[in-house]
């Protein structure tokens, strides 16, 4: 009984430092396997601004872009290294980082004014 609940205080002590650490997690299970984590990033759209404006991600890493303003807009490169296409509002698009360390400058290609940077380390 006392190993049992030491496992669920252990689940709780982790999830809340994942949840300080400000990262998403996500945890899949395979069939006979064990238990693997993958980490991805969210890059979140509102009031017409990225937020946040600068994350960093090692090459190749999924990020998610989530649209919670109530018109349309792009998370484009402006090398051209990288384009959501349009993200409706309400709706989620990933794409992968790319796989050259270096820092890549973004905008929405529909508002301009929208800019953000992304770090590949």
């Amino acid at each position: 009984m006392r190993s049992l609940i030491n496992s669920r205080v252990a689940v709780v002590v982790l999830s809340a430092t994942l949840l300080l650490a400000g990262g998403a997690i996500s945890i899949t299970q395979n069939a006979g396997a064990s238990s693997m984590a993958t980490k991805s990033v969210t890059i979140t759209i509102h009031n017409f601004m990225f937020m946040p404006m600068k994350i960093t991600v090692t090459p190749g890493e999924t990020i998610k872009v989530t649209n919670k303003d109530q018109v349309a807009h792009t998370l484009t490169a402006t090398d051209g290294k990288f384009n959501t296409g349009n993200v409706n509002p309400g709706k989620t698009k990933t794409f992968k980082a790319p796989t050259k360390p270096g820092t890549y400058d973004y905008i929405c290609s529909i508002h301009q004014y929208m800019t953000g940077e992304i770090v590949v380390k």
